[in-house]
This record gives structure tokens, sequence and C-alpha cells, in this order.
């Protein structure tokens, strides 16, 4: 909004302005906010009326009395800098803001102190007396008398501009017009057992939901003529939403707005089928940052390639079209050589960047094509600046929105008027991501320029083969010509070195996985991530994402691990030890070599080396048999291998106490065990004659030679002990117990 204030107009002299914050004069005059909030229509003809709105507000102490809204057309502005010179005026010029307009006022009787009340004019383009085609000022005054200052005077003012065509505006400047679809990072690297994605928050719904800001510049899309610029993360994270997706936190809340996202993508798939879609690599990578930091660190170049492949395939696959990924858009446009390099090493040979970089030292009285040749058959497009920045306010204001509006119309109209025989084509490339209500100014704009007749809308791919200007600039800026504001902004060094140690991380963990596709996709688009736009000025939150990231991939390698043994004792030669592998992932994991070594390997062997596979959620032992060849302690370190070799987790520790036995007292020990056994041996046959003693004893008294029926065998002692004599006695034909006569009777 644009605030003047007048002094009285004595005679003879102009009227000194003064801003809103000026202290009255000394006539006692106070200042009237006159606001323009919107001018219809924005590119008139000459059968239109012109009609603005607004409000005006009296901010001083007196009452306005006599008081009446006029319109002042000003004359003609002779370039596009007098365009920005104008819309930094701040006071009334009668020279140079012309005389009111006559026969067209709208009387206010009085405006009391602090009071506010709107207003609405209408005046014929005929009766505004344009000459030429051209950009006029309009101004809208509040003239009237207060107390201090009875003679009428002008009290306030605010302007906007017309351009104004009446003829044949000659060859159309050709106007490329950039709609970037880009969001903020959601998805995490997190999912379940059930591969349900995990997102950071539940604000995408909000935006892409009806009246959020993505949903708006969809709707808004359909009928303009513009490019569509898409991170392809962004259709990834709300196709994710179509399903069932948690929030904040795998144990978080389940998402519920399904609905919300299958209805944005299917509005944008509708949408693009009749307009260019540029895909940018995925996530939209800080290419300023990776050039002047991420270089210095190993493979995060190798990154761009992977992200640019993916981005083909997402939106393909989302969407159904095949975009465009041979374009590089640079933050705001900056750039240098360094970042033209690292922009057209994954093959992206167009580079989107803008008149406030690659700055014209050629002395054009017009502003050149956007397109032009830099060497090594790449191109660098350069959008116009003036036209970029025009949406970059506060456009939920009328008044912001309004005047950006007519000064947009303005500056296409001049630099049509610059050179009217000679067709230009000029790209314009807005804010990355502009809330709705700057979406909305910038759709009235392309709307009104439809009605301006002096532009014709051109597709991305088509200015980029434009016929460039030869006297345009074509010299890359050096490094040192950088802005220091974007360049405190980067991600450092350190960033790039934190996120190359996830990547390795991750190459570690995947080559243990039976189903390594399930961690890839989820943690390799989380790295992609790290390197966005987005993070530019906001290292905390960069950090953040960054360890959220790499602690959750930690907690998933750590799931597979060795069980901690107790240490073991071992009583011989030769032994086996048993060592588990715990994995509580959800999935098998393979090609794995668990390896045994001793800190003494003469005095214990451990063995070979083992190759595991072990399934999910469970734990297995693996055995290893080892060699003792003397006594001691050993430490055992057992350690798992990932299949290239190199170590994975932590190592586990465990003592084996060998206790070997030696030759003598194994002799020892085996006459003692022989010595039991011969002992068995002569109970057990002693026992069996005594069972079958009575059998022989009960046929005849004696048997031949005068012998008993004992034959020798006394008592089953088996020849052990000497033989005993025994006195012979009568066959009495039985069994005689008294043993009082001259002989014995064995009882048998």
């Amino acid at each position: 909004m644009a605030l003047f204030t007048g002094t009285p107009l004595l005679a003879g002299l102009l009227l000194v302005p003064q801003s809103s914050s000026a202290q009255a004069a000394p006539t006692g005059s106070r200042t009237v906010d006159v606001t323009i909030e919107s001018m219809t229509p924005s590119a008139p003809t000459k059968a239109d009326s012109v009609t603005i709105s607004g409000t005006l507000s009296n901010e001083g102490s007196s009452v306005i009395t006599d008081a009446h809204v006029g319109m002042h057309r000003g004359s003609s502005l002779s370039g596009r800098s007098s365009i920005d010179t104008a819309a930094q005026r701040t006071g009334y010029v009668p020279g140079v803001d012309g005389p009111e307009v006559k026969g067209h006022k709208e009387k206010i009787d009085k405006l009391d102190p602090g009071a506010r009340r709107s207003f609405s004019l209408s005046v014929p383009v005929k009766d505004l007396d344009l000459g030429d085609d051209g950009v006029y000022q309009l101004g809208i005054s509040l003239s009237g008398r207060t107390q201090a200052a009875p003679v009428e005077r002008v009290l306030g003012i605010d302007r906007t501009l017309l351009p104004w065509q009446d003829g044949n505006a000659g060859k159309k400047t050709q106007l490329t017009y950039l709609w970037p679809l880009i969001s903020s990072t959601h998805l995490t690297a997190e999912t379940d057992a059930a591969q349900t994605p995990v997102f950071r928050n539940d604000d995408l719904a909000a935006e892409i939901a009806p009246g959020g800001r993505l949903q708006q510049m969809v709707a808004l899309s359909k009928n303009l003529p513009v490019t569509f610029v898409i991170d392809p993360d962004l259709l990834a994270s709300v196709d994710a939403m179509t399903r069932t997706y948690k929030v904040d936190g795998p144990d978080g809340p389940v998402g519920k707005n399904q609905a919300v996202a299958k209805q944005w993508l299917n509005d944008l798939e509708k949408a693009v089928k009749t307009h260019e879609v540029i895909a940018l690599p995925f996530a939209d990578p800080d290419l300023a940052s990776l050039a002047h930091h991420g270089k210095s660190v190993p493979s995060a170049l190798s990154h761009l390639g992977p992200a640019t492949d993916l981005a083909a395939t997402t939106v393909d696959t989302v969407l159904g079209v095949t975009p465009r990924t041979d374009f590089a858009w640079p933050v705001d446009g900056a750039i240098d050589s360094s970042i033209v390099d690292v922009a057209t090493s994954a093959g992206a040979h167009n580079v989107i960047t803008r008149s406030d970089s690659l700055r014209e030292t050629g002395g054009l009285p017009y502003t050149p094509t956007a397109a032009r040749p830099i060497g090594g058959g790449n191109t660098a497009i350069v959008a116009d600046a003036r036209l970029s920045r025009a949406f970059e306010g506060d456009m939920s204001k009328a008044d912001n929105a309004s005047r950006a509006v007519q000064q947009f119309l303005a500056q296409t109209q001049m630099i049509n008027l610059q050179a009217p025989d000679r067709q230009r084509s000029i790209v314009v490339t807005p804010q990355r991501m502009p809330s709705a209500a700057q979406a909305h100014a910038m759709a009235t704009a392309l709307r009104a320029l439809e009605e301006g007749r002096w532009t014709e809308p051109l597709d991305l791919s088509d200015a980029t083969v434009a016929k460039p200007d030869p006297a345009a600039t074509r010299r890359v800026p050096s490094d040192a010509a950088y802005p220091g504001s974007l360049r405190r902004e980067e991600l450092p060094a350190g960033a790039f070195r934190k996120i190359q140690e996830t990547q390795s991380a991750l190459d570690d963990y995947q080559v243990i996985l039976a189903q390594p596709e399930r961690v890839v996709t989820p943690f390799g688009t989380a790295i992609m991530r790290e390197m966005s736009t987005e993070w530019r000025g906001n290292p905390t939150g960069a950090g953040a994402f960054r360890n959220s990231v790499r602690g959750y991939l930690d907690g998933l390698t750590k799931k597979v691990h060795l069980i901690q043994k107790s240490d073991a004792t071992l009583s011989g030669r030769s032994a086996t030890i048993p060592v588990t592998v715990q994995n509580n992932l959800v999935q098998g994991v393979e090609g794995m070599t668990l390896k045994l070594t001793s800190s003494q390997p003469n005095r214990l062997d451990v063995g070979k080396p083992q190759e595991i596979k072990v399934d999910g959620g469970h734990s297995q032992s693996f055995k290893f048999d080892t060699t003792a060849n003397a006594n001691g302690r050993a430490w055992v370190t057992a350690q798992l291998y990932t299949a290239d070799g190199r170590p994975y987790g932590e190592p586990m520790r465990f003592q084996v106490n060998v206790t070997e036995i030696t030759a003598t007292v194994m002799l020892v020990i085996a006459g003692g065990v022989l010595l039991l056994v011969l002992a068995g041996v002569r109970i057990y046959l002693q026992r069996k004659r005594m069972a079958s003693a009575p059998a022989e004893g009960g046929s005849d008294g004696e048997g031949p030679d005068g012998e008993d029926g004992t034959n020798g065998d006394n008592g089953g002692t088996d020849g052990d002990e000497p033989e005993q004599p025994s006195d012979p006695a009568p066959d009495t034909g039985s069994e005689n117990t008294d043993r009082s006569g001259s002989g014995e009777k064995v009882d048998r």
C-alpha cells in the first residue's frame, strides 16, 4: 500500500509529500490512508470502464468534511526502470500525477477520526484520454477539508498501473510461466512389518485438502497456460497417503486422509494431460550446496543420477505421463560455474537461472530471449527477475495482490514495447512454494495477460530451443559472484559427510537381507531428502531429519546381533563351542559369515568361519569345533562379516579355560578302570556258580574218583583261592546236617 499526505497547496508551490509516519504539517493536516484493493479490468480496452475499489481510513484527529474520491491519470512511463521508480514514489506531485479526471468523483460527506470506509470509482477509458500504447500510472486521491485547513486539498493518494494496448502489438512476446508443485519433506525412512509408510506429520493432508495450498494450485492451473515443475517426492508422498499410512513414528496414529490424497492425484492427473511436465530430481536436491560443499565428500554427487532416474519413474507411475528430466533449477536461479557443472553432471543440460544472476552486460536496449548457449552443449534459461519476483510478498492482502498483478502486466507490456518488431521468448520462475494467496495472484495476472493481447504462451521445451540473441550475456558467473546471503543458507560439508556415512551403513546393512528392497527404497529416498532445498536456512531441522534417518537405520542394524556367551571351560583336546545369532528383524538374513578368533591360537584353535542364515524373528546357534594344544586361558572374539568381508555389528568376546589332560594321568585312570572291570567280572562269575550248585548236588553224594560234587569249586572262587581237602562220608542216601561227625557236608 502506498500512502501519501500532502501539505496545503500554496500559490505556485507543489505539495510536499509526507510518509504515513510523518508528523503533521504546521497547518495541522492529518494523514488519510487510501488503499487500492482492486482494478478491473486489469488491461482495459477502449470500450471498457476502469473501476478501482479500495478503502479510506482517517488516521488523523480532525473530522474530514466536503471530501471526495477522484482519479488522476499520469503520463506514460518510458521503460521498465521507470515502472520501478514510479512504484517507489510516495508523494502527490500534480505535474506527475496529472489533474483529477473531471466529471467522475465519489462524494464523501465526512470521515471521522479513526473511521474507515470503502470506495469504488468507475471512469470510462475514453475519459482517461489515453494516448499511445504504453503503461500509465493511475492515482486515487481523497481531497477534502479539515478544521485546521479549511481549503480543499489532497489528503491522501494511492497509485496503480494501467497497461494500455489500443492497436496491434506487433510481434507478441512469448511467455513461459513455470507452475511449481513442490512441498517440504513429509515421509520418513520408517516402515512397519507390513511396509506401512510413516509420515513426520500430517501437514501434507492440509496442503492437498480443499482450500489447501497445493489443492488450490492444481485447481487454478487447469485453465492456465503454464508448465508444471514437479518434485516427484511430492507425488510419492501423496501416493503413499492413498493407502494405509501412519503418522509420527511406527506406533503413531493411522492416517485418515486417503480420500483427500486420491482426489488430489486425480485432479492433477487430469490437469497434466494438457500441460507440459518438468520433473526435478527426486526430493529437489540443493544443487548449490552440492557444488560448493558436497563435491569435497566422496560419492556425494553420485545421488543426482539415481534421483533423476527415480524422478522419471515416479511421475510416469503416479500420473501416467512422461516428464522432461533434463532441466535443473538451482535455488533462486543463482548460478556459478561449479553449480552448472554439478547440475549438468546428471544429464540436466538445461539450467534454469535468473537475470539477476546471469546479468546483461552488452547494453541491449531490450530484454533478450531467455535461452542462450553457455558451452559444453548446455543451455541457460534466463528467467526475468522482475517478473519472477512479482508475487513474493504477502498476497493475502488485497492491495498487495492488486498492485503485484498490475505491475506484472505493466512489465510484460513494456518488454513488448521495447522492440515490438523483434519477437522474444521470456521465462518466469516464481518462488518454489507459493502460498495459496500468491497462487491466486499469479493466476489473476496470467488470465489478465490473455486480455492484454501483447503476449502468447509457450511451453518451456519450446522456450529452450528459441533462437538466442547474439548480444545476450552467455558467460556464467564465477564462484565469487554467488550471493553471500544464499551461500550462508547452504548445507555444510559436514552434512554431506553424515549423509555419506548413512549411505555406507545402508550399503553394509542391505547385503545381509533376504529381501533388501524392503529397506533400500525407504532409506534411499530418505537419504535423497536429506539433500533437499527445503533445508536451506534451517540447519536444526536438517540435522534432526538426518539423525532420525541414521538412528532408525542403526536400530534395525542392531536387531541382528550375537548373543553374549558366558566363559567356557575346555577339558580335553577337542570340544564344540556354540555361538548364537539373534535376528529380530521381520525378514531373514543371509550371506553373512560368523568367524571366531582366538587370542592364543597356539593354545586354542577355534575352527573355520561359518556361513549363516537366520530366519526373521529367530535365533540360531552355530557350533565351532575347537582343538586345545596347551593348558591355560584364551580370549575368543566372535564377529559377523558381510559377504564382502566388512565387519557387521559389535564383536562378542568370551573366555575359554583350557584344562588339557596329560598321558600319565590317562594311564592311571585307564588302570583303575581296568581293575573295576575285572572285579565286576569276578563277582558276576561267583554269583553264577552259586546259583547253579543246588542242581548238581541232588543226584549223588560223591562223584567219581571219590570227589564230592563241588568238582574242586569251593565257594565259587573260580581258582582264585587254593583248594581245601574234605573227609569222605558214608553215602546214606540223604542229606546230613550234623557237622559233629568226622566229615562236613557242604550245604548246597
